[in-house]
């Protein structure tokens, strides 16, 4: 199996530090707001990555919850996230964590994305970051100033391990790490921050240094390291996790067990709107409620995310999202006439199947090339090569990685309405436009009273006829 490793910035051949199980961290949400679904095409490619390796490997999958400690500002400064929520929506830091997370959970549970074997929440673990911090203070890789306790960079050799030297440098004056008075470096970053004085936060702890809370980057390395060891066969995240995040994992890693962190080092690329990146402080993003309100199922944006490989940014449309959806209700009624078809014959399985099975296999383990492998499925779909109970078998395999739902029973084209129901259910849609509901009811009641049943969306009036 081949993956594209970002510290050495080409393709190796994936080997596990121990063949009876692999270990993969992959950062999880912030739970201060909806996922939109730029979010959700990391996780989505994670599940690809989680589903390909366990065909070879028991594969132990750790995803934190950043539910404290994500400040505004990647330069560690402003106010935490979800403080500032708690601001926004009236309710307490814990409610707004726990909302935030279920919708979460739900979102990723319908795009049919697996379940990580550990989901760590950062303020549970409160106790094992303050052990870190003192390891690192002991090991002389820290200093204190007004607001918190800093990670001292300079004292790092390898802390251009992930963006390279030059990019460090540019970094070292960007605006994602500006200089404050008090830091010795541009790239120092928080251990612990201490709280205001001048006011109480919902969520802080005492520690040796005072009552504060995490720095945003110190929760991964040690739940991390206490759920899979110092070193970790595979860390998962977007892209723009790379210059400082993971950058500053790898950093205090390293310097609290002197060990390797990561071995493989592995990020998707954003999904793009023609205005942009998707950005929740832009306030530019969809979340996937948005794509089921206007009709979409999670599915059909799964089938979007998996015509792009994960390394290339993916522009996200409406007109895209329709083609995708097309796409995987033809391969639905395709799956379900060769179901059929394989019913009514002898179910002869020849070598064939393991072909098609190896060669969607040898696409996905070739750094997920997913569209490749979707490209298999309609091959072996719509090609003679083999019989219909051959495809079944293989269709089963390939749907066990893609995770499409293929052999969903396909929707059923809507049928015409007779032209009087037509005739009342546009004489309703008229009532509410002008906010007429006893006509409205009344309508409702004329077309119940015939047999038809009405729904009202988002999207209009749903008239079916009732059984």
């Amino acid at each position: 199996m081949q993956l594209y490793n970002t510290e050495t910035h080409r393709k190796e051949e994936f080997k596990p530090l121990n063949e009876k199980q692999v270990t993969m961290y992959c950062c999880g949400p912030t739970v201060y707001n909806y996922a939109h679904i730029g979010n959700m095409r990391t996780y989505i490619f994670e599940d690809l990555l989680s589903r390909t390796l366990r065909l070879h490997w028991p594969l132990k999958h750790v995803m934190n919850v950043t539910d404290v400690g994500h400040l505004v500002s990647d330069a560690d400064e402003g106010e935490d996230k979800m403080e500032v929520a708690t601001a926004r929506e009236g309710k307490s830091a814990w409610d707004i964590a726990k909302f935030y997370e279920e919708k979460f959970f739900a979102d990723y549970d319908a795009l049919h994305c697996t379940r990580p074997t550990v989901i760590s929440r950062a303020t549970a673990h409160i106790a094992e970051m303050i052990a870190l911090v003192k390891t690192l203070e002991e090991k002389g890789y820290t200093y204190r100033t007004r607001d918190g306790i800093y990670y001292d960079t300079s004292k790092f050799p390898r802390y251009d391990a992930l963006v390279g030297r030059s990019r460090l440098e540019g970094l070292r004056g960007g605006a994602r790490v500006e200089m404050s008075d008090e830091k010795k470096n541009p790239t120092d970053f928080a251990l612990w921050k201490f709280s205001p004085k001048d006011k109480k936060r919902q969520m802080e702890w005492d520690s040796p240094w005072g009552v504060g809370f995490p720095g945003w980057h110190i929760e991964c390395s040690a739940m991390a390291m206490k759920y899979l060891g110092p070193t970790i066969d595979i860390h998962c995240g977007g892209i723009d996790h790379v210059s400082v995040h993971h950058t500053n994992e790898i950093a205090q890693s390293e310097a609290a067990t002197g060990q390797k962190y990561v071995d493989y080092w592995v990020h998707g690329e954003f999904l793009v709107l023609r205005a942009g990146k998707m950005s929740k402080s832009g306030g530019t993003f969809v979340t996937l409620q948005t794509l089921r309100d206007k009709g979409y199922d999670p599915l059909d944006y799964r089938y979007l995310c998996l015509t792009a490989h994960y390394r290339t940014q993916l522009e996200f449309t409406y007109e895209s999202l329709d083609s995708a959806r097309k796409s995987l209700q033809a391969l639905r009624r395709e799956t379900a006439q060769i179901a059929a078809a394989a019913q009514k014959q002898p179910a002869v399985v020849t070598d064939r199947a393991a072909q098609a099975k190896a060669k969607f296999q040898a696409a996905m383990e070739d750094d997920l090339n997913a569209p490749k492998a979707l490209a298999v499925v309609w091959e072996a779909v719509r090609g003679a090569e083999l019989n219909p109970a051959e495809k079944v078998e293989f269709l089963k395999f390939a749907d066990g990685i893609l995770a499409l739902d293929l052999f969903r029973a396909p929707e059923k084209k809507p049928q015409a309405l007779p032209a009087e129901i037509e005739a009342l259910v546009q004489q309703r849609a008229a009532a509410r436009a002008a906010k007429d509901y006893q006509k409205s009811d009344e309508l409702r009641a004329q077309l119940a009273a015939a047999g038809y049943a009405v729904k009202d969306t988002p999207q209009g009036q749903q008239v079916e006829k009732a059984s």
